[in-house]
């Protein structure tokens, strides 16, 4: 993976990371903590310039963004009612599960779409519940270009700054995002397993 990384955003450049920034938020195949670091660390050699590496990381992973918002509005409420009803287990989500989701949202929905642009996997799918609860676009778009701009310029200058030690400290990313990957298919399992569906809610 760091090879295939390191490779594509030699080739493909500003672009190159805005693509691999957009595709780590459609399908998380690949971490942005290892694109990011990366495309800094080309910039501390002189092959990018690090303002536009920290610009093209931010436009590609609000392009994944929107795409998810989008998705969450044409869900709307009554398709997502529907959607656990058939599916609760495969999605670990029982009704009075939603209603808590909605209630937390209703009120913290502004920091939710900031902070939850910061937290890894969480940073994907947070998109989906703002589209869903309405908030409007203009709203969305703010708070999660705060909280995207903030993430992508953090990792990006860690790679920067790191300059000739980020092959040492990607000995350590490598494991360390496949192991966050283990614990969230465990934990997702483990919901499966345990999983107990509930009554509708009342209207």
């Amino acid at each position: 993976m760091f090879e295939w990384v390191v490779g594509f955003v030699q080739q493909g450049g500003y672009l190159g990371v805005a693509f691999l920034m957009f595709l780590e938020n459609v399908f998380p195949p690949i971490p942005s903590e290892v694109i990011m670091p990366l495309a800094g660390f080309a910039a501390a050699r002189g092959d990018m310039n690090i303002w536009l590496v920290i610009l093209s990381g931010t436009i590609g992973s609000l392009a994944g963004a929107f795409f998810w918002y989008y998705i969450g509005v044409w869900l709307g409420n009554g398709r997502v009612e529907w959607a656990i009803t058939r599916f609760g287990r495969i999605l670990t989500m029982n009704l009075d599960d939603l209603e808590k989701a909605r209630e937390w949202f209703r009120w913290k929905a502004s920091w939710a779409v900031f902070l939850g642009r910061l937290v890894p996997t969480v940073r994907t799918l947070i998109s989906v519940p703002a589209g869903i609860a309405g908030m409007s676009f203009g709203t969305f778009a703010f708070w999660t270009t705060l909280g995207t701009a903030a993430w992508t310029a953090i990792l990006a200058m860690a790679g920067y700054l790191l300059e000739s030690q980020y092959e040492t400290v990607e000995g350590y990313i490598d494991p360390a995002s496949k192991v966050v990957v283990a614990v969230i298919v465990l934990g997702y399992l483990y919901r499966v397993i345990t999983y107990k569906p509930r009554a509708a809610v009342e209207k």
